[in-house]
């Protein structure tokens, strides 16, 4: 199938999300994106200490930005500061609002330097974004992650296809176990749900998987860019 490129507007605030609803949130991870020190100033302690501990710059950049952004899309929804943004954490590490109470789940995938951020208001949301870098270990990888049925379906796909089936399963794989938050080496409980995968194409040469019990179709997602940071912002409030 062909999947759809995403199209993004740029919001300043949250609209409202009705029950069922899903928001995505498109974020600049690299220097087009937030200053950096704003962002760092937006951060809690657990970011700032992980984003520190990080040896290797672009990697820190990203990872700064990225959740200085997450923590500014989630308080234009609580109607909170993003520093005042508190999160819990699942067995696995799955990061919550605190303050939503269950009502508003999210999830954050970053890659090279594109970020999105996943608003549901139907049940927990996983998300993943791939840039398509060629690999000359797609088939060992598929051998050691896939279904025997994905791997025979990889092998047989021809070679010039085979770059964008292994992200497409690659991505199904990963926001499929980060929507319930279990992780890439968990078995799914038994008895839950199998959440339903779509894909879609968030920027050129990129392809992003979300993952929820019940999804929209895809023209009812509403696609949003956050607005980058200035230097001296980091006291962004919300209304």
């Amino acid at each position: 199938m062909t999947d759809a490129p995403l199209h993004w507007h740029p919001a300043a605030a949250a609209p409202a999300i009705a029950p069922g609803g899903l928001h995505l949130w498109h974020l600049h991870a690299d220097a087009r994106g937030d200053d950096l020190e704003s962002a760092l100033a937006l951060l809690g302690e657990r970011q700032r200490r992980r984003a520190l501990g990080m040896t290797h710059q672009g990697y820190r950049e990203r990872y700064i930005r990225a959740q200085a952004g997450l923590r500014r899309v989630l308080g234009l929804y609580l109607g909170l500061p993003p520093r005042a943004v508190g999160f819990t954490y699942g067995p696995a590490g799955k990061p919550a609002a605190a303050q939503a109470l269950g009502a508003l789940e999210f999830n954050l995938t970053t890659t090279a330097d594109l970020a999105l951020v996943a608003i549901s208001r139907g049940g927990e949301v996983g998300i993943d974004c791939e840039w398509l870098r060629p690999r000359r270990d797609l088939e060992a990888i598929a051998r050691r992650m896939f279904s025997p049925a994905q791997v025979r379906a990889l092998l047989a796909t021809p070679q010039a296809e085979r770059l964008a089936f292994f992200y497409r399963a690659w991505t199904a794989l990963e926001a499929d176990a980060k929507a319930d938050g279990r992780g890439l080496f968990r078995p799914r409980e038994p008895g839950a749900q199998v959440p339903q995968v779509m894909h879609c194409i968030p920027a050129p040469g990129h392809i992003a998987a979300v993952a929820r019990a019940q999804l929209p179709p895809r023209e009812q997602w509403l696609t949003l860019e956050l607005m980058p940071l200035a230097g001296g912002s980091a006291e962004e409030s919300n209304p």
